[in-house]
């Protein structure tokens, strides 16, 4: 099977799909003399349009019976011996016409090159296939012989006579079914120009109409275009309007700019308040005789000279009842300066009892062989702990610690360790009060006053920190 540079386009879709009657092949010989080239003529039908990869390819018929064609209606097959257009032996591009309404351009032809051309004498047909690879026409099969064999007898039996005879039976009847659905098919075509001429006098009306609002557009154009005449214009006087408008808003805003200026020096001025008032005047005056405008301004002006001398009044007694104030917030100072020396004096007293009982409590745990260093402590944080041991005492008893690490009884924990008494004495009630009128840190032995337990607190915890 001979092929060219470029292959065409096929597909595998079978026989039973394809129209043979789209394309029609015309002067098909019988048989080609071998050695020269073959043109194929063919023709397009009414609704058939050709595109550029359609081509036309040469197949074998594999036995003369299978290559006889059995035309049937449109939808049904053509036994011709092959089964999918892959089965080409050769093929040649079709050549688009340029004008399909043309009815020359309906008639086509292509030229098979010698070359390519079977050399035995098999039968072989035309093919039209599409760039989808579906056909779309088939000729009548034909050989590739020498012309002499005409003179050649041919005998043929009862059998194949009769099964020619058959099969022209067949032909005819297959004639006669191409002719109904010829009929069916021009009657399907005069629907068709029926509706054509339908949709052709649609076109006409749509025309119409268009061109009716074609009218109505270029009326409203027109109308448009003297409104936007008539806008300019109103925009040209706008425009000169606006301009005066902006010197006189400049002009205004420069007498503005001159009032504002006048009237900080007024509000920032610190002279005496006659002076001020004298110079308002003035100014008032001379702004009365040169804008009358300003008149409001004036009496804005001299409303806010009353308020200032009211504010002024005002700041008076405020400035008194401050001075008042003052004097009694100094007596007060006097007093709390009083106040802190005699509490000073107080915590002084308190430190030097508390070194006091540091050293009597020194003394008592080297007595009892304790050091004071290694004694656990506890930070209390509520009613819990030490504290709730002992309510009065501020952070519990100093002794509890030492009684339990050295006797968990009940008896040893009451009893006084100056003078061993097993009630509560005077040591005892001289130890809560000093505990209760100071705070002293059990870590580096810094007193701090009863007032100040927040204070203390935190500086025992950065200790823990």
């Amino acid at each position: 099977m001979e092929k060219t540079i470029e292959d065409p386009p096929t597909s595998a879709v079978l026989l039973d799909h394809c129209h043979f009657s789209q394309v029609i092949f015309n002067s098909v010989e019988k048989f080609y003399i071998p050695g020269g080239d073959v043109t194929c003529r063919y023709t397009f039908t009414q609704n058939f349009i050709p595109r550029q990869k359609d081509w036309i390819g040469i197949f074998r018929v594999n036995k003369l019976e299978q290559g006889l064609l059995k035309w049937r209606s449109q939808g049904q097959t053509l036994q011709v011996g092959w089964k999918t257009v892959r089965e080409y032996y050769t093929f040649m591009w079709v050549t688009l016409p340029i004008d399909l309404n043309n009815k020359s351009a309906k008639q086509q032809e292509v030229q098979f090159k010698a070359y390519y051309l079977p050399k035995d004498d098999e039968y072989y047909q035309f093919c039209y296939v599409d760039q989808d690879g579906v056909v779309r026409g088939a000729s009548i099969p034909f050989q590739f012989r020498p012309e002499n064999e005409e003179d050649i007898l041919v005998v043929t039996t009862q059998g194949e006579v009769e099964e020619i005879e058959q099969h022209n039976k067949e032909l005819c009847k297959e004639n006669q079914e191409l002719k109904d659905s010829c009929v069916s098919l021009q009657k399907q075509n005069s629907d068709m120009q029926a509706e054509l001429q339908k949709k052709q006098e649609e076109l006409e009306t749509l025309q119409s109409i268009n061109k009716k609002l074609e009218l109505k557009v270029k009326e409203q154009k027109d109308y448009w275009e003297t409104e936007l005449l008539q806008l300019k214009e109103q925009n040209q006087k706008m425009s000169s309007e606006n301009e005066k408008m902006g010197i006189r808003v400049d002009q205004l805003q420069a007498q503005l700019s001159t009032q504002e200026k006048e009237m900080e020096k007024l509000v920032q001025g610190d002279q005496d308040k006659t002076e001020q008032l004298e110079h308002l005047k003035k100014e008032n005056g001379h702004l009365f005789l040169s804008l009358t405008e300003q008149r409001k301004d004036q009496k804005k002006l001299e409303q806010t000279v009353e308020e200032m001398k009211q504010n002024e009044t005002t700041a008076m007694k405020k400035q008194q009842e401050l001075m008042d104030e003052n004097f009694d917030l100094s007596r007060r100072l006097s007093e709390k300066k009083m106040i802190y020396n005699a509490l000073q004096r107080e915590k002084e007293r308190l430190e030097g009892e508390n070194d006091l009982l540091k050293r009597e409590n020194s003394r008592l745990l080297s007595y009892m062989g304790l050091d004071f260093n290694s004694l656990p402590y506890q930070v209390p944080t509520s009613d819990e702990g030490g504290a709730g041991q002992n309510p009065g005492l501020v952070y519990g008893n100093p002794y509890s610690g030492i009684q339990e690490s050295s006797s968990p009884s009940q008896l040893s924990i009451k009893k006084c360790p100056i003078c061993k008494a097993d009630d509560i004495c005077d040591h005892t009630l001289e130890q809560q009060r000093m505990q209760a009128l100071c705070l002293n840190c059990p870590i580096c032995d810094k007193i701090f006053p009863a007032t100040e337990k927040q204070i203390f607190e935190d500086h025992v915890f950065c200790h823990s920190l």
